[in-house]
C-alpha cells in the first residue's frame, strides 16, 4: 500500500511553506584578489564571513544578511578573480544548486544583459525557478526584479543602484510568503531622491522597483519585478514579486516531490495517475489552510487530468480520438507520458485601499 504516502509527504511541504518562504537562499557574486581553496562560499551567519574578503564584499554579504522579516536562510557567494570578464564560472556553478534571488555589486549594464538572458534560459528552458534583482535593468520578465534607485544613504556611506541589488535580494528572501515586500521598511536607510506622486506611479507602470521616503521611514515601494507586457499566459498577477514567488515554490516542491517519491517508481496506469492527482490536490488544500491559496470558490485550485494535453498526445501517435468519450481519453493509455493540470488562485497581499469616511 505504498503509494498514498506522497499524500503525507506533499501535506508536509505544504504545512511549512510558511517557515521556508521567510528565509530564502541569496547567492551574491563577487570578486576578490585572494585566492581560496574554493571558489564558493556558503555563509549561515555573519559572524561566518571570511575576514579574508575586502571590506567592501564584506559588506556586501553583511548586506544580504539584513533580510527582510527575517534573514535569508543562507548566502551563497561566488569569488571571481579581480581580472575575471564574465561571470560564466559562477553561473556554471549556480545552475546546478538551489538559491532563490542573485545580485552581482557593481555589474555592467552590458553584463546585465547577459544575466537576463542567463535567467531567462534556467527558467523556462531549463525548468530552474530563480530570480535575479539587477540595476536599472527594464527586462520585461518576472524573473527580473529591476531595482532603480540610486544615491541611498547610509550613515556616511552613498549607495548606488548596483550596490544595493544585494540588499533588495536579502529583504525578498526573507519575506514570508504570507506578504508582500511592499513598503517593507529599510531601517539602517536614511535618505533616498524624492519622487512626486507621479513620478512613483510612472516608475512602477515601467516595472521598476523603488525605495520611497514616507517623511518617516525609508521602504520599498511596491514589491514588482520588470514584468510590463501582459499576455493571455502572464495576467497582471506575474508583475507581483509574491505571486511568482508563490508559483515558484509550487513548481518547485511538487517538482521535487514527484521526482523523489514517484518518478519510474509506479506504471503509468490511469488508478496510478489518480493517486499522484490526489496526493498534489491534498498539497493544494494544506496551502489553501495556510491562506496562500483563495479557497474562496470551488472552482479554483483542483488538480486533474489535462483532458485537452492527453488528446493532442493520444492523436499524435496515431489514435482515432474523434469518437472517443472525455472518460475514455483520460483512462487511455499514454506510454510514460503523465498530463496533470491544476487552475491555482493564489492570496495577494492587501496594498490598495480604498477608505469612505462618514461624518
Amino acid at each position: 500500500m505504498g503509494l498514498p504516502n506522497i499524500n503525507i509527504v506533499f501535506k508536509t511541504k505544504a504545512s511549512s511553506v510558511v517557515k521556508r518562504g521567510e528565509r530564502g537562499v541569496v547567492a551574491l557574486i563577487i570578486k576578490d584578489t585572494l585566492n581560496f581553496e574554493k571558489s564558493y562560499i556558503t555563509i549561515t551567519d555573519v559572524k561566518d564571513i571570511p575576514s579574508e574578503l575586502s571590506k567592501k564584499n564584506k559588506e556586501q554579504i553583511e548586506l544580504a544578511f539584513l533580510g527582510g522579516v527575517k534573514a535569508p536562510k543562507k548566502v551563497i557567494v561566488y569569488i571571481l578573480p579581480t581580472e575575471a570578464v564574465d561571470y560564466k564560472e559562477a553561473q556554471n556553478y549556480l545552475e546546478n544548486i538551489k538559491w532563490d534571488y542573485l545580485a552581482i555589486p557593481d555589474i555592467s549594464k552590458e553584463d546585465c544583459s547577459n544575466i537576463v538572458t542567463w535567467i531567462k534560459t534556467l527558467r523556462d528552458k531549463k525548468d530552474k525557478k530563480v530570480k535575479a534583482v539587477l540595476p536599472h535593468t527594464a527586462a520585461d520578465y518576472e524573473g527580473i526584479i529591476n531595482f532603480s534607485t540610486d544615491d541611498i544613504k547610509v550613515k556616511e556611506k552613498v549607495y548606488n543602484s548596483s550596490e544595493y541589488c544585494g540588499r533588495i535580494a536579502g529583504a525578498l528572501a526573507g519575506t514570508p510568503l504570507t506578504m508582500s515586500a511592499t513598503y517593507l521598511p529599510l531601517p539602517e536607510v536614511y535618505e533616498v531622491p524624492h519622487l512626486t506622486k507621479e513620478e512613483f506611479d510612472k516608475n512602477i507602470d515601467e516595472g521598476q522597483l523603488i525605495l520611497i521616503n514616507d517623511g518617516e521611514k525609508i521602504k520599498i515601494g511596491r514589491a514588482i519585478n520588470s514584468l510590463v507586457t501582459i499576455t493571455q499566459e502572464k495576467g497582471a498577477d506575474f508583475k507581483k514579486i509574491l505571486i511568482v514567488d508563490k508559483n515558484d515554490m509550487w513548481h518547485d516542491d511538487v517538482k521535487r516531490t514527484v521526482e523523489d517519491n514517484y518518478l519510474g517508481k509506479y506504471s503509468n496506469s490511469y488508478d496510478n495517475k489518480i493517486l499522484l492527482i490526489t496526493a498534489i490536490q491534498a498539497y493544494n488544500d494544506e496551502l489553501a489552510l495556510e491562506r496562500l491559496l483563495d479557497d474562496s470558490s470551488i472552482n479554483y485550485n483542483k488538480v486533474f487530468v489535462d483532458v485537452y494535453a492527453q488528446k493532442a498526445f493520444l492523436r499524435s501517435i496515431g489514435f482515432d480520438v474523434s469518437e472517443m468519450r472525455e472518460q475514455e481519453i483520460k483512462e487511455a493509455n499514454t506510454k510514460d507520458k503523465v498530463f496533470i493540470a491544476t487552475n491555482l488562485k493564489w492570496t495577494d497581499a492587501m496594498e490598495d485601499f480604498n477608505i469612505n469616511v462618514s461624518i
